[in-house]
Parts: C-alpha cells; structure tokens; sequence
C-alpha cells in the first residue's frame, strides 16, 4: 500500500461523505444491522441490541488500527446520521487486493447512495492504496448488489461453492472482480 493508514480516509462525492464510524453513531448502525430485511444477505444475524453496534464499532476500529481494513460510514451531505457502511477488508498489502462490501439503511435504497459510496472507495483503493484487485462475494440471491458491482466494471468470476456456513447452512456465493486497468473513474 502506497499511502500509509495512519489517519483515518474522509472521501466526499457530490452527494455523499464517507467518514470512520464512531461510538456515538450505534443507534444508527443498530437501526439498519437490525433490519431482518437489510441483513437477509448480509451474512450474519440482525443485530438484537445497541450493546451489539458497539461492539461492531471497536471492531472496526480494529480493522483499520491493524491495517487490514477500513470502514467507512455513509452519510449525506448535511446530515451526519450515519445510514449504511462501505468497506475494504481482508487487505493483503504483498497481492495488492482486498475485498469490499457495503450495507445500507433500507430507507435509502434505489437512490444511487451506496453505488456513490462503492465508487468513492474504490477509486481511493486505486489511487492511493496501490490495490490491483477487488473482489466482492455476493450471494445468487442478492441481485440489486449484484447489478451494483457490475454497473460499475466488476466481471463475475464464477460460483464459490458453499463458502459461509449460516444460520445452520452452507451458501454459495458469487465472486465478482475488478482490475485497476478495468476501472474507469468517470463513468
């Protein structure tokens, strides 16, 4: 990674600012990761209490401190509510890749926020990470998430069989891809 992660990425897009997430936006997180609706394909149970958004919250803050992730909270302009997350994790500094995800309060579904956010962090990846490579891991049936990457340039890679065991199951999942040399910031 070219850019040392000693102070925390603020990205601003025309509608939208990506800031850290702090203690005191837990009621915001547990509105959304509480949402049996928004974490259908999220991969982990809705979240039951604050005290469980608190916790993500220092986890988060780990993931940045060890240099292995970062995660940004999606606000609009204006408003500083914190109202989805957007965020690389599992980086590997020697292959230059990471991994990206996203989640978003559905009261702002179908507006094109998460899509902004998805771009700010992958053009800042590109530009001052030195990553070559993100990939996302989607599950078949969360077809908006899936429309969303490949709006913007990801390529499906192909079917990763039973890979998370949840809620008693194993699911598949799909891997999507983008390149440095595929990605076009203006588009």
């Amino acid at each position: 990674m070219t850019e040392p992660l000693d102070r925390f990425p603020v990205l601003e897009t025309k509608r939208i600012l990506l800031r850290q997430i702090e203690k005191g936006d837990a009621q915001a997180i547990f509105e959304y990761l509480s949402d049996k609706e928004v974490m259908k394909h999220y991969g982990t149970e809705p979240f039951q209490t604050v005290d469980e958004a608190i916790r993500a919250i220092s986890r988060y803050e780990s993931l940045f401190m060890e240099k292995r992730g970062i995660r940004w909270g999606i606000t609009l302009k204006g408003d500083n509510k914190v109202i989805g997350s957007c965020f690389f994790y599992d980086m590997v500094a020697e292959h230059y890749r990471t991994d990206i995800g996203f989640v978003l309060n559905k009261n702002y579904w179908g507006q094109g926020n998460a899509q902004e956010a998805v771009k700010a962090a992958i053009n800042y990846g590109y530009e001052y990470l030195n990553i070559n490579r993100i990939q996302a891991v989607i599950e078949p049936a969360n077809v908006a998430s899936q429309k969303l990457v490949e709006r913007l340039g990801f390529l499906r890679e192909g079917l990763l069989r039973s890979y998370e065991y949840f809620c008693g199951k194993f699911d598949d999942l799909y891997m999507f891809s983008l390149l440095k040399s595929d990605f076009n910031p203006e588009e």
